[in-house]
């Protein structure tokens, strides 16, 4: 069944249906950063776009592009994770980089991350790939770009997505409670700069390595298998009196 402001949830299409989306389910800071981009006019470029992708029958993915903004406020954010696009597969794109519905066969990336997970903290593999609780703990889980059409990974990266998201980096960075950023691959560290250049302080923990992909796990000079940012997020997160994240 349709959501108001035609979003349609996991359960009845996976897809993306309509544009633009109603934003009351928000966080209300996060809302007021989505409104101000849709209002410029990358922003209203990038709606003109996906409002015609959908129009011509594109399978565009996820169903809720901002469900992160949903699960993680802002002023609830202890860790960012950045992933590049969503993926670009039937039903697994559900608008938190990196998770895939409950039921879902778990990818590759995925596998890593929880490889590493066990190697740093000593936790078993889950048997689901729903990130849904670590958003519910505070971790944003945000990809780069927030669209893609299927079958097509990157088919939306120079849409114009990058405008907002460098928007809610910076809006984290410049939060006054110490934050970990979790940078792995090249599209994540490309906001670097932005976070440095947001916090003005050395505050945060920026931790960077390879993207989880079976492609550069391992490779060098920043292998992410074996990196043990799990453990130095919650070492960092207990040094600052904040509890650690429950992976």
């Amino acid at each position: 069944m349709a959501q108001q402001g035609g979003l349609f949830d996991d359960e009845a299409t996976g897809r993306l249906t309509v544009w633009p989306p109603d934003l009351s389910h928000l966080d209300p800071a996060w809302r007021a950063l989505v409104q101000s981009f849709l209002s410029r006019e990358s922003g209203q470029a990038l709606s003109a776009r996906l409002s015609q992708a959908i129009q011509a029958d594109a399978v565009v993915y996820p169903p809720d592009p901002f469900r992160a903004l949903t699960l993680t406020p802002l002023d609830e954010v202890r860790v960012v994770i950045l992933g590049q696009d969503p993926y670009h597969g039937p039903g697994q794109a559900e608008g938190l980089a990196f998770s895939v519905p409950d039921g879902v066969r778990i990818p590759p990336s995925l596998r890593n991350i929880f490889k590493e997970l066990q190697a740093s903290l000593g936790r078993a593999p889950s048997r689901h790939g729903s990130l849904h609780s670590w958003a519910k703990q505070g971790v944003l889980l945000l990809n780069t770009c927030l669209t893609v059409e299927q079958g097509q990974p990157a088919s939306h990266a120079r849409w114009g997505w990058e405008g907002l998201t460098d928007a809610l980096v910076a809006a984290v960075a410049q939060s006054q409670q110490p934050v970990v950023f979790m940078l792995w691959g090249a599209h994540a560290q490309a906001k670097k700069g932005l976070i440095q250049a947001s916090a003005g302080s050395d505050r945060h923990l920026v931790l960077e390595a390879n993207h989880p992909s079976p492609l550069s796990a391992m490779r060098p000079p920043a292998p992410f298998l074996g990196c043990g940012h799990f453990a130095m997020a919650n070492a960092f997160l207990q040094q600052h009196f904040k509890k650690a994240i429950d992976w």
